[in-house]
């Protein structure tokens, strides 16, 4: 009887197929990343907050792309952490945690094409309308703007696990790499999972549907104002904003289609495990550091930081 709720409550995980003298080096780099991404990201939106010349919504807006990497790596990192320190026998999770991990995987996901999508209309009205700027932004619309980046993708989410987590469960190991998926989640059932296809792909067509076609006509116009001014100033600001926004954004968008395909074929299981980890890794390392180095007023702020520092230990010394 134990044993038979054991294996009921019990998923194993598949894990990294790495040698094992992999395993160390792996956690020692991991976590140098984890310690990267968090410290990036909470010092990006203590900065914008403690500096008043940063309260700006697109600097604002920018703290929910922190706040949602810092999220994703935690939910991701610290678990991946213990498995490469765990013998294989013994890498498991109980089902509820799982659930619980692929609804913050898949919110953490949409998030972060919601929050792109806030931030290029927050480009869209300062370029495009730049006399109107500071009437449409105001802070009760960034507040706004941030409420529907996060409230949106929750109901959506919820059902996409809920239909996974109604069906019976013939199979007790994980087909992933270090996370529970809503993929992962549905694969562990013999019955039809018609459903939950038929709502998968509606959701993920919604979701990058809303999220290329909004990205996509924003740029459009904002190209075609930029080609039509003659402001050099200002298409060269433009330019440098825009640039780093479609660098993250098409960074998540390959990272997520290759995701998204290679769940279909399991027999190229592998690199659908290193586009998990660009995802859930690489991106939210990356995201900080684009910002952090692209944006002017960040970089400044930053190297006015640096710059007291040393001062001050010079001082001390």
């Amino acid at each position: 009887m134990e044993n038979s709720t054991f294996g009921k409550d019990i998923l194993i995980l598949e894990g990294f197929n790495l040698p094992s003298q992999s395993y160390i080096p792996s956690f020692i780099l991991l976590l140098i990343v984890y310690f990267f991404i968090m410290v990036s990201n909470i010092g990006l939106v203590v900065l914008i907050l403690r500096s008043s010349g940063l309260h700006q919504p697109m600097y604002l807006l920018l703290c929910n792309m922190s706040i949602n990497d810092v999220f994703g790596a935690t939910i991701i990192i610290p678990h991946v952490l213990r498995d490469l320190l765990t013998p294989d026998s013994q890498r498991v999770i109980r089902y509820m945690d799982c659930v619980v991990q692929a609804f913050c995987v898949h919110l953490h996901s949409s998030a972060s094409h919601t929050v792109l999508m806030i931030m290029a209309f927050d480009r869209y009205v300062a370029i495009c309308n730049p006399l109107r700027y500071a009437t449409i932004m105001t802070h009760r619309m960034v507040l706004v703007l941030s409420v529907w980046a996060w409230a949106i993708p929750l109901p959506l989410v919820g059902i996409l696990i809920g239909l996974s987590v109604r069906l019976s469960r013939c199979r007790w190991i994980i087909v992933n790499s270090f996370s529970c998926s809503n993929a992962s989640l549905f694969k562990l059932s013999c019955e039809s999972v018609l459903i939950n296809n038929i709502y998968g792909l509606g959701y993920t067509v919604v979701l990058l549907g809303s999220s290329i076609g909004s990205v996509t006509l924003t740029y459009l116009r904002i190209a075609m104002v930029c080609l039509r001014s003659k402001n050099k100033t200002l298409n060269r600001k433009a330019l440098q904003t825009c640039a780093t926004h479609l660098a993250v954004y098409a960074i998540l968008l390959v990272s997520g289609f290759i995701i998204i395909i290679l769940h279909r074929f399991p027999q190229v299981a592998a690199h659908r495990k290193v586009a998990a980890v660009m995802l859930h890794v690489v991106l939210p390392a990356l995201n900080s550091l684009i910002y952090g180095v692209q944006i002017k007023e960040v970089r400044q702020r930053v190297m006015a930081l640096f710059h007291r520092s040393k001062v001050a230990s010079m001082d001390a010394k």
